[in-house]
């Protein structure tokens, strides 16, 4: 937790939330989400009539013995979520790699908690992701953020593996998003097969939305290396604005294409803000 740099009592403010969906809840193990099932939890849902084959511990006698007709009481489901979710380990991402991985561990905290499925996977997929269920695993999911090493992979959006989110009920993807949009339409078309509940928490920090240089500069692209020898005019800044726009509605354009919820993040407001306040107002959480 130290090493992640977080308050000592977030797991605690944390154990008060549950990742809110829309989407059917799935699986075939018991969990603490309500499906749209009906099964034989203690959350009622409504009455039917008998038929042979019920259940007859469900069968309402106090009906019965207003109406003499046999109805049943029909109890919603409750089934594991299950939440993916996948951070991109790039090289661009190395000045956000400490927000990223708070925002993380907290949702994934949150899922494990309400001893639902959780699965992690990190960058392309080089190093197994973390799978687990339930608050048991809470000190094993500790561990693995601890261990990962900084980002520095090249590229995310072309080569990420989605195998592990097979099957989400929610899916969270954590991204600075600064490749190509062709490659993010790429990442989108193929997101939308494995879950039916995604959410891209696109990262930002603010030297990437107004940058301060000035004078003549050589600028390295961190991602591919190459290299640029820039004057910072006004007019640089305003070509630099208009273009950095131009992704920005590229990708909102390309979410809303296939279904994706976007919620813009800046990592200098920190965790705490981003989640109980941006991601409570969105109901990601609640």
């Amino acid at each position: 937790m130290n090493l992640l740099q977080l308050p000592e009592d977030w797991l605690a403010r944390l154990s008060r939330y549950s990742i809110g969906t829309r989407s059917k809840v799935r699986g075939h193990h018991k969990g603490s989400s309500l499906s749209r099932r009906f099964g034989s939890s203690m959350d009622f849902s409504d009455f039917r009539e008998y038929h042979p084959g019920d259940d007859v511990r469900h069968i309402d006698w106090n009906v019965y013995a207003r109406t003499e007709r046999v109805y049943i009481k029909r109890f919603l489901d409750e089934q594991e979520m299950r939440v993916h979710i996948m951070v991109d380990a790039s090289k661009s991402m190395e000045g956000k790699w400490l927000f990223a991985r708070q925002l993380a561990y907290s949702l994934g905290s949150i899922v494990l908690m309400n001893d639902d499925k959780l699965s992690v996977s990190v960058g392309q997929g080089s190093q197994p992701p973390f799978r687990r269920k339930g608050k048991s695993a809470q000190k094993l999911f500790a561990h693995f953020f601890a261990s990962l090493s900084k980002a520095g992979e090249q590229g995310f959006a072309q080569r990420a593996d989605f195998q592990p989110a097979k099957d989400s009920t929610v899916l969270f993807v954590l991204s600075d998003a600064l490749e190509p949009l062709d490659d993010w339409q790429l990442f989108f078309s193929r997101a939308a097969r494995y879950s039916k509940d995604i959410r891209f928490l696109h990262i930002s920090e603010q030297q990437e939305r107004e940058p301060r240089f000035t004078g003549d500069l050589r600028l390295i692209d961190r991602e591919s290396a190459d290299a640029f020898n820039v004057t910072m005019t006004a007019q640089t800044m305003r070509e630099y604005s208009r273009q950095h726009q131009e992704h920005l509605a590229g990708l909102q354009t390309l979410c809303s294409r296939y279904g994706v919820h976007y919620l813009p993040v800046h990592a200098e407001d920190g965790v705490q803000q981003i989640l109980l306040h941006q991601m409570a107002k969105q109901k990601w959480i609640q």
